[in-house]
């Protein structure tokens, strides 16, 4: 790359490097080794979420470095920082979670302002856990600047007696734990077995819905997000991503040009298509919305609806993103979505390249089972479906992926939670009925605060071998590993008074996948006189960051944020 094509009179970084008056702060730069030459070059954010909480982040320090080895070979200075992490598989099941879509717009705000306070010229982020990969997208999106996506790549499978398991299996055995079809001596043998290694939870969860997302909507460098976290391929990636970002600079490729609503419609399709987490209809609003492009769940729903359900992924499936890798990775997968019709070719991607174009030399692998051919799915329709009706007229959404056909219905009384922890202690002794549908309420994004997922309650049921035999409905969401009949992501959700605070135990509620639809039978007259003697429950939180967010978080159907994104822009950071 040649550095005499940045003009740095048009660049961000020009507000510290350039000019007599900026001599005090070159005086900071050369304090850190940096050479007259590397001070007015381009400067390049390199952010990642490292950080010793779990294994999703642990080697992002790493690959940070094979980066900045990139930006400097093609010319630039890269500035490395990090930013915080959540890892909801540690956070699962207790206050904790509360912690965790907080920590998405965190992890979004501060790397905005420490772009912003720094003034760099483009950005690499590297994201491991579930919410570190829509925030730093989001973060891209935001600032505008030249930027490039990588993910820190997923953990290795753990094998148990000769069977390959993952955290999902080890979640699922605290339910079988409790109805004693394991012993307390399996079940800590396969808790130092289930991950064996660095990397994000294996399977298609949150953490590879949104690493799928990032290839599809074109922020990633094509089969970056695919390789495992110990795979020394990943190096090579991240150098080509620091590389790359210099091309994209000199190019004046920024994010937007990139996340169009067709790149949007792409990154719902693979989401489907994977039979992917249900958070990815939570994410993907959200990017939307830094954009200034309303793309709701509904939008999101409409995709899925006309997507074929193509990988048979864990946690419905077989395989582990390894697998898939392996496979052909997720250039295989938009290969054939491409080819019949469910992929938008001509979308920018970070390469410079259309999405067609990238595609163009990936040829099927018919040696795998792993993705099947767009025109052979497992199902027709995706494996997520977008449900509305009374109880829900902003929507709701439903995992039907590894469901069979005749199982997409349910009918049953209502007996509800007004939180979490309560309907876990009920699950845990197994106080409740075959056929109920379990209400979760109050955990949406302002109630919980922080919309927590409730793996830890629907993976016990599923353990406790009833995930056929009742459903389960909330205002708050779902890891990308539960499995079973359960509704999340209800809305208006119950702190703002939505039809969900109005149910009572008994109540029967109607659920019904094929049609798309969720219905309280009760009357609307009936409700009306329900909704007269509501009253808004207290926060626990009278201060602190989940005070503020809550104050300030929008509906799930939205994305859950809490700014008025690209639609209240005044100023791009990237024209400053």
């Amino acid at each position: 790359m040649d550095v005499r094509v940045f003009d740095k009179q048009k660049l961000p970084s020009r507000h510290v490097t350039e000019g007599a008056e900026r001599a005090p702060h070159r005086s900071y730069l050369y304090a850190m080794g940096l050479t007259r030459e590397e001070i007015h070059q381009p400067l390049v954010g390199v952010v990642s979420c490292w950080n010793e909480a779990a294994p999703c982040n642990i080697s992002l320090l790493r690959q940070a470095q094979a980066v900045k080895k990139g930006v400097a070979t093609a010319g630039g200075t890269p500035r490395e920082f990090c930013t915080i992490a959540v890892t909801d598989g540690i956070a699962m099941g207790h206050q904790g979670m509360k912690s965790s879509l907080v920590s998405r717009e965190v992890i979004a705000d501060s790397v905005e302002l420490t772009m912003r306070g720094h003034c760099y010229d483009a950005l690499v982020g590297i994201a491991g856990c579930d919410k570190s990969l829509p925030g730093m997208m989001m973060a891209m999106l935001r600032l505008n600047v030249p930027s490039i996506f990588i993910y820190g790549g997923s953990i290795l499978p753990g094998s148990f007696r000769g069977r390959p398991v993952t955290v999902q299996d080890l979640f699922e055995a605290v339910g079988r734990y409790s109805v004693g079809t394991i012993s307390a001596e399996d079940l800590d043998e396969l808790e130092t077995v289930a991950c064996p290694s660095a990397g994000s939870c294996g399977a298609q969860f949150t953490a590879n819905t949104m690493a799928t997302v990032s290839e599809a909507i074109g922020l990633a460098l094509p089969y970056s997000a695919g390789a495992p976290a110990p795979y020394e391929i990943r190096d090579r990636f991240c150098e080509t991503a620091g590389e790359m970002v210099m091309e994209l600079l000199a190019r004046k490729i920024r994010p937007r040009d990139i996340v169009t609503r067709k790149a949007l419609e792409n990154a719902a399709v693979v989401v489907a298509a994977t039979g992917g987490s249900t958070n990815g209809a939570l994410h993907i609003p959200a990017i939307a919305h830094e954009c200034g492009i309303d793309f709701d769940l509904f939008a999101v729903a409409k995709v899925f609806e006309r997507t074929p359900y193509i990988a048979d992924l864990k946690p419905s499936g077989r395989y582990v993103a390894k697998d898939m890798f392996e496979a052909g990775g997720i250039p295989l997968l938009m290969k054939t979505l491409l080819e019949h019709g469910f992929l938008h070719g001509d979308c920018l991607t970070v390469t410079g390249r259309t999405m067609a174009e990238n595609l163009a030399s990936v040829k099927w692998n018919p040696a795998q089972d792993v993705v099947r051919p767009a025109n052979k799915p497992i199902n027709s329709s995706g494996g997520i479906v977008g449900l509305k009706g009374n109880l829900a007229p902003d929507g709701a959404l439903v995992k039907v992926a590894g469901i069979d056909q005749d199982k997409l219905t349910f009918e049953g009384p209502a007996l509800c939670f007004d939180s979490e922890e309560a309907c876990f202690e009920a699950v845990s002794s197994r106080r409740y009925p075959s056929g109920c549908v379990i209400v979760i309420r109050y955990e949406g994004p302002r109630g919980g605060p922080g919309m927590r997922e409730m793996l830890s309650t629907t993976a016990a049921i599923y353990g406790q071998g009833m995930g056929n035999k009742v459903a389960l409905i909330t205002d708050g969401r779902f890891s990308g590993a539960t499995r079973g009949f359960c509704i999340g992501h209800v809305g208006p959700e119950a702190a703002v008074g939505g039809p969900i605070a109005l149910v009572r135990d008994g109540d029967i509620i109607a659920i019904d996948a094929l049609k798309r639809t969720i219905e309280l039978r009760v009357s609307d007259a009936d409700l009306a006189e329900r909704r007269k003697n509501w009253k808004p429950r207290p926060t626990e939180f009278g201060s602190g960051a989940l005070y503020k967010y809550a104050q300030i978080v929008g509906p799930a159907r939205y994305g859950a944020v809490t700014h008025p994104g690209a639609a209240g822009e005044t100023q791009c950071y990237a024209d400053i």
